[in-house]
């Protein structure tokens, strides 16, 4: 890596350890450590909640399945950005009000306990176990990301990559909690953004303008241009399926509960949809004239960039089509731009494992620790038991992520299934329902999480190649359905389903 790279990486590094600095001179307690006190603005919150959510899936996952599948692995986007948007239309503001109104709750799993009243902690401690769970195998995947861009760039093994990129967002998430991953968060969602929209455009200039990309890219394969050729039925609704999974995932809802105020949703919703779709088409267009590009370069200059190629029938291909945004950032650019756009890698990277990690030891810390063994734990013990388990949880995710073959997409597709379908339904129906019940809840959460395991991991072949999500998604609604019908929710109950409807109609 040339030095003006690796210093202006540094230097980047070093900027997201002094913000998590910052953040640990303001974090007192444990709601300043996994919700910020409430007091994020709209753009922050937007930017973070952006950033959390793609990840490090957005500039190496998806740009690498359109470099080897073209267009018709964008379905997977346009069933994003209209989940995103519902969600942020119909779930934020509510979400807002409601886990203020039920006791000023700071958790998913501590907003479930309140809205259903529920003595016994059960729902509290099954859903903390559903996010540890999932939440891992979505870490391992931000890990994998991370250790194939300094694989990459740095000329390391992966096995060293792999604990140098966990080591660097273990440490600012430790010391900051909720502040210092929002405040990256907006600073690596923008240097995001900037990258997916640089990148594709010196990519077309470079190609000779729109028209000769494309028909370069056409030339090569024509089916890369086309959405729907060789997509069955059953691939396009689970690409668009993807967009159900955002109604469950704690890392984006949290951002939602962290606002200063019920009112900044629109502000919020605004930025935040602006910076997604143009990303996404950033990410698309840098995986389509991928194809192009490499095919225009001689072998042996890629091969002194440490470009793997591989020839196969007259096709030049990258042997890791998921470093195809990374080879893009050293092929096109100066060494100091170059490592401002890996920077911009690593912080897609970052911003989702740091959520990830704050959402599971908030988990721990809350959920676990405090609910069942130490209820009149300080706050600060509170804290630094979030702290040991941020640590403690990266050290599982490093394990899982060990194999080099890791698919980064496959990775981020099971985790996201899980999200969706065991808290995507509940969600909805708990702030939209008031006839929802403790017992219709907790079969609910359960039933969808567990079709997501079984579909996933036991069934394929014919109607089960389906996304996992689709089933344990409609499932789990109909179950915490059907199981509510049976019983009543207790007074308080609608009383304070009432209180947040009423609260939202001042508004």
């Amino acid at each position: 890596m040339d030095m003006a790279t690796l210093i202006t990486f540094i230097v980047y590094l070093v900027g997201m350890l002094l913000i998590g600095f910052a953040a640990y001179r303001l974090t007192s307690n444990l709601s300043d450590y996994v919700l910020g006190g409430r007091r994020l603005g709209p753009g922050v919150a937007a930017l973070s909640a952006g950033a959390s959510d793609m990840s490090g899936w957005l500039l190496l996952g998806l740009p690498g399945a359109i470099y080897a599948s073209g267009l018709s692995s964008a379905w997977i986007g346009v069933g994003l950005a209209i989940g995103a948007y519902l969600n942020w239309q119909f779930v934020a503001k509510r979400l807002r009000i409601y886990t203020e109104v039920a006791n000023d709750s700071i958790t998913i799993p501590d907003y479930l306990e309140n809205r259903f009243r529920d003595h016994s902690h059960i729902l509290r401690v099954i859903s903390a176990f559903v996010i540890l769970l999932f939440f891992t195998f979505y870490t391992s995947s931000g890990m994998v990301a991370g250790a194939k861009l300094f694989e990459a760039s740095f000329e390391l093994s992966y096995e060293q990559a792999l604990w140098i990129g966990a080591i660097v967002t273990i440490s600012y998430t430790f010391l900051g909690g909720f502040l210092a991953v929002s405040w990256t968060d907006f600073v690596q969602g923008i240097l995001m953004f900037l990258a997916l929209v640089t990148v594709p455009i010196v990519a077309v200039q470079e190609l000779g303008g729109w028209s000769a990309a494309t028909d370069a890219v056409g030339n090569i394969d024509p089916a890369h241009l086309n959405m729907v050729q060789g997509v069955g039925a059953l691939a396009i609704i689970s690409s668009l399926a993807w967009g159900l999974g955002y109604f469950g995932q704690p890392h984006i809802l949290v951002r939602f509960m962290a606002l200063r105020k019920p009112q900044d949703v629109k502000k919020a919703r605004f930025i935040g949809m602006g910076w997604m779709i143009l990303g996404l088409y950033g990410a698309i267009f840098t995986g389509l004239f991928g194809l192009a590009y490499i095919n225009t370069q001689d072998i042996s200059a890629l091969d002194s960039f440490g470009v793997e190629i591989l020839n196969e029938n007259g096709v030049q291909m990258l042997a890791d089509s998921e470093k195809i945004f990374i080879s893009f950032s050293q092929l096109l650019f100066h060494p100091v731009i170059s490592g401002i756009l890996l920077a911009a890698i690593l912080s897609a990277i970052m911003s989702t494992i740091d959520s990830q990690l704050l959402v599971s030891s908030s988990a721990l810390a809350e959920d676990f620790y405090k609910a069942i063994f130490r209820k009149n734990a300080s706050e600060r013990e509170l804290v630094w038991v979030g702290r040991v388990a941020v640590a403690g949880i990266a050290l599982i995710a490093i394990l899982l992520a060990g194999n080099p073959d890791s698919s980064v997409l496959s990775l981020v597709s099971y985790a996201w299934a899980g999200f969706g379908a065991a808290f995507g339904p509940l969600i909805i129906l708990s702030l939209f329902w008031k006839g929802v019940t403790r017992n219709g809840a907790l079969a609910g959460m359960i039933v969808g999480a567990a079709t997501v395991v079984i579909w996933g991991d036991f069934l394929s072949g014919g109607i089960f190649d389906l996304y996992e999500l689709v089933p344990g998604f409609f499932l789990s609604a109909i179950v915490t359905i059907v199981v509510s019908l049976v019983g009543t929710p207790p007074k308080e109950v609608v009383e304070n389903f009432e209180a947040a409807k009423h609260y939202k109609a001042k508004l």
